[in-house]
């Protein structure tokens, strides 16, 4: 099950339990249209609540995130786990955002508001 959530240029997706494609089809659909109205737009995805996700969800984020590759300018993670940290990488290879893992929702927060090194 999924969250959405999306203001001006960005898109917030929260992720609880297994992340499935219904899940990935509602993001894409919000995603689509803030793209298509404002352009570019900046993404913070919470996976700390992520159990998993189904092989279809995979291949349609790889496919999704080719055809999008120029639609984000910055693309925050919320997880602890390594594995969601070494897909984040290897997502890189697939868009031109800035694509960053983080802990703490407040690091995440500051990073898509515009600063460099978040203040503790």
């Amino acid at each position: 099950m999924i969250t959405t959530d999306h203001k001006e240029n960005r898109v917030n997706v929260t992720v609880f339990g297994e992340f499935t494609l219904a899940d990935y089809k509602e993001f894409e659909e919000v995603v689509n249209y803030k793209v298509q109205f404002e352009g570019p737009v900046d993404l913070l995805f919470d996976l700390r609540e992520m159990n998993g996700f189904t092989v279809d969800m995979a291949l349609e984020e790889i496919r999704f995130a080719r055809a999008h590759a120029h639609d984000f300018a910055r693309i925050a993670i919320l997880t602890k786990d390594q594995w969601v940290t070494w897909s984040a990488w290897l997502s890189q290879m697939f868009v031109d955002a800035d694509i960053r893992v983080f802990d703490e929702t407040d690091d995440a927060e500051a990073w898509l508001g515009g600063v460099e090194t978040p203040v503790a």
